[in-house]
């Protein structure tokens, strides 16, 4: 994940959070290259995505400023921050990761069905276990069709695939659908999880899709029952 990509994200939680409020000024140029160590053209393309995405305005002369978010925009907003990733969503912790698993492997019926595959395709098939400060947070097995998402390596997962799918491929996610249940943890969770016999864990299948609609990703995330947390939105 590039530089300026963290500095959004950082930014941009924090006006989800609402840690900062509409028509608040944010710390000037020079004062977020000394906050987050980088160069100045860093900082404005970090400023750059969050204006294109209606979150703040420059004022000639006087700054740059939370927007005042109608309660319309708030809430795609916290809907849409929800599936940016782990690496996005926790921009103010240190996020990595243990690759168990990175195969291409031939689709089955079930995964096919999940991400509407008229035909038999070659995907990625990744499990890995993702830790916040050093701590075991998540299990994921992920599916990703390889003519979609093309060109993904081990460096890749082992860092931010949502970053490398976004960034690099230029390719905007733009949705999923989660269904979240409650079980027993295995051995394997309780192995890489610390968990212990019969902890429980969530367990959340999802598939996500990009702008067109197409769905890029299916997968099944386990979770430690004393880390999991599920926010979502409803509107009439």
């Amino acid at each position: 994940m590039t530089k300026y990509t963290q500095i959004a994200n950082d930014i941009r939680n924090q006006i989800v959070k609402q840690m900062v409020q509409a028509n608040e000024q944010l710390p000037f140029e020079k004062d977020l290259c000394i906050k987050y160590k980088v160069s100045k053209m860093t900082v404005k393309k970090a400023l750059d995505i969050l204006v294109a995405e209606g979150l703040i305005v420059k004022r000639r002369g006087s700054g740059t400023f939370v927007k005042n978010i109608s309660n319309s925009d708030m809430t795609r907003l916290l809907v849409s921050n929800q599936f940016r990733g782990l690496t996005a969503l926790y921009s103010d912790r240190k996020v990595t990761s243990k690759l168990l698993e990175f195969a291409v492997v031939n689709s089955n019926e079930d995964v096919m069905n999940k991400l509407n595959l008229e035909n038999e395709e070659f995907l990625y098939n990744i499990l890995r276990v993702r830790y916040l400060d050093n701590a075991p947070f998540v299990m994921e097995n992920t599916y990703m069709p390889i003519n979609l998402i093309s060109g993904l390596k081990k460096q890749h997962a082992e860092e931010s695939i949502y970053a490398y799918i976004e960034d690099k491929l230029g390719l905007k996610i733009q949705s999923s659908h989660r269904n979240i249940t409650v079980r027993k943890s295995n051995k394997l969770e309780q192995q890489y999880l610390e968990l212990e016999d019969n902890d429980p864990v969530a367990v959340v299948e999802q598939v996500a899709y990009i702008e067109s609609g197409t769905a890029f990703e299916y997968s099944i995330s386990i979770h430690r029952y004393d880390c999991f947390s599920f926010e979502t939105v409803i509107v009439r």
